[in-house]
């Protein structure tokens, strides 16, 4: 059966320079692109087993894909072919990779608006190369909390610059009219105007990485419960939660300056709100409690706050678990130059594709299994593009 998407892969993919020498081209190298995503689609962890899915597909991959010379190989063995997917994905240029990734999401923007852009890192363990002692590789990742789409990454050489790279990963997203969560490394200046200056809004983590600031917020608070908040434009908000043993409540306050003359620092671009978030949690006969301080655009609307806060923290549950369990990110061995990062960007089109098919009730891995048994399910999975 022919595939035939209203959208092609290559539509999106198009831009992408051949890093090959002209002479040594056997295979297009969209027909190396589409066979490496429909195989992560369906479980391949690594170039091997791409190379085992397009051996095993060859006929059907053969009615939508030219394959001038077959499967790619180096040689014309197809025992060594996953050489050749290797080389490839080492060589691309990930910007590239991933700045087409990053249009496709932009193509369907209007499914995004209004959503809430949770910006997180995340670290890929398995790149860690002891023998060369080349540090593992630490990504920022945009994630569309309610849409539940991964909409971008930046690659960083450490934790630490999650500071600079988020700059860099705003910059090439839509976010106009978007909330963004960042977490306490992202509470900086730069940060602000960059989000402000794509006319989106945001709430973030306030730790003393601020010092002045978060004193200050934290002082405001405290006077206010003293106080009952007199004199204060302040909203507030409970939600509790039980099972699995554990009951949680969370407390959410809000006090903005939109009738009280409060002392935010008016370097903070658009600084209308500030939050405090006092977790409880009581399980096994002992009590937590964790409070968090959180700078805003927003007006004073709690509800508003609270959705952002408690979004933020499902990226852990709706992407990074989902990338480690399902995708096996943290496992994966693939170090060999620009590979890694653009490995990571097809686990990304997998969790989207796979996410955005609604008719199968089941998860993302057993969504990939239906698809490596059922071409026609395949078809319509990548017909999400």
């Amino acid at each position: 059966m022919k595939l035939k998407p209203k959208i092609t892969i290559a539509d999106h993919f198009l831009g992408i320079e051949d890093p090959r020498i002209e002479r040594t081209k056997r295979h297009k190298l969209i027909d190396i692109l589409t066979i490496a995503i429909c195989a992560v689609i369906c479980g391949a962890e690594g170039w091997i087993e791409i190379e085992m899915y397009g051996c095993a597909k060859h006929g059907w991959l053969k009615t939508f894909l030219e394959l001038p010379n077959g499967i790619p190989s180096p040689d014309g063995d197809a025992t060594r072919t996953h050489d050749t997917f290797a080389r490839v994905f080492a060589r691309i240029k990930p910007e590239q990779f991933q700045q087409c990734f990053v249009n496709w999401m932009k193509s369907i923007q209007k499914i995004i608006e209004k959503d809430i852009v949770a910006i997180d890192g995340k670290t890929l363990r398995g790149s860690y190369d002891k023998g060369s002692d080349k540090a593992a590789i630490h990504m920022v990742n945009a994630w569309a909390v309610h849409n539940r789409l991964v909409l971008g990454q930046v690659k960083t050489n450490a934790k630490s610059n999650e500071i600079t790279a988020i700059p860099e990963l705003l910059k090439v997203l839509e976010i106009s009219g978007c909330i963004v969560t960042i977490d306490a490394i992202g509470c900086q200046k730069e940060i602000v105007k960059e989000i402000v200056r794509q006319d989106a809004d945001y709430v973030i983590t306030l730790k003393e990485n601020q010092g002045h600031l978060h004193s200050y917020v934290e002082s405001l608070f405290k006077i206010g419960i003293q106080t009952g908040f007199q004199g204060l434009d302040e909203g507030r908000y409970t939600t509790e939660e039980k099972g699995h043993g554990r009951k949680e409540i969370r407390h959410y306050v809000m006090i903005s300056s939109e009738k009280a003359q409060l002392n935010f620092n008016t370097d903070w671009v658009k600084l209308n709100s500030v939050g405090m978030v006092e977790h409880i949690r009581q399980e096994k006969g002992e009590t937590t409690v964790e409070i968090r301080y959180f700078i805003s655009s927003l007006p004073n609307n709690i509800e508003k706050f609270a959705k952002a806060v408690r979004g933020h923290w499902g990226v852990e549950n709706s992407l990074h678990w989902v990338l480690d369990v399902a995708l096996k990110e943290d496992e994966c061995r693939i170090r060999k130059d620009n590979a890694p990062e653009n490995f990571a960007v097809l686990r990304q089109i997998a969790v989207n594709l796979l996410g955005k098919e609604k008719r199968m009730k089941v998860g993302i891995k057993n969504k990939g299994f239906l698809a490596a048994m059922d071409n026609e399910y395949l078809v319509r999975v990548l017909a999400q593009l």
